[in-house]
């Protein structure tokens, strides 16, 4: 299927919205993301081309499991090895490429799956006059799939970036993009990097 933005080209309204490309993905973790590396140098041509317009959100574990509510905690029970008592400071970090676009590139922590568990998110966002996401980042069927469905819930125009999205998955991360497509038409498109960034401008 071609790359196209059904709902014609991207506006002053656009942000861009990277999940979670943390060195704690990028390295030799319990939740290393191979594809990380690959997807890497789309991402910073995205974000260096549209710095401003940039969210970048970090994935950050409780100190202890008790810290976090329900399934949450035992969750952590099983990945107790990735708590910060347990992680060096710098794996919270973004990767170095995308952390030196900060400033002007905004940063938003966040302790659970969606971007737009965190009030703040989408506070920013609407006080930016965003209607519309261009989202990147990982994993295509975790945190990327939690956010994109939080913000079709809160009515922005998503745009999903084909070749700037990973998983450690190839099976679900294909499954996915065939379920944005295919079941969310009317609210996510699925476009590369180029076409994205030629019909944002």
């Amino acid at each position: 299927m071609a790359d196209e933005l059904i709902h014609g080209p991207l506006g002053t309204k656009t942000a861009h919205l990277c999940v979670d490309m943390q060195t704690l993905f990028a390295e030799r973790t319990d939740w290393h993301l191979p594809w990380l590396q690959r997807v890497l140098p789309g991402i910073v041509r995205l974000a260096q081309a549209k710095a401003d317009e940039t969210v970048f959100t970090r994935f950050v574990p409780p100190e202890k499991p008790e810290d976090m509510p329900g399934t949450w905690k035992r969750y952590y029970e099983r990945w107790r090895g990735m708590t910060r008592p347990a992680l060096e400071p710098a794996m919270i970090e973004l990767v170095p490429d995308l952390a030196a676009l900060v400033p002007p590139a905004a940063v938003v922590d966040k302790s659970r799956y969606s971007a737009f568990a965190e009030p703040q998110v989408h506070r920013l966002l609407q006080e930016r006059g965003i209607d519309t996401l261009v989202v990147t980042g990982g994993e295509t069927d975790v945190c990327v799939l939690a956010t994109v469905l939080g913000a079709v819930d809160l009515g922005y125009r998503v745009v999903l970036t084909r070749n700037a999205i990973c998983s450690v998955s190839d099976e679900t991360h294909d499954a996915l993009l065939t379920l944005y497509r295919n079941r969310f038409g009317q609210q996510i498109e699925v476009a590369d990097i180029d076409t994205i960034l030629d019909a944002w401008r």
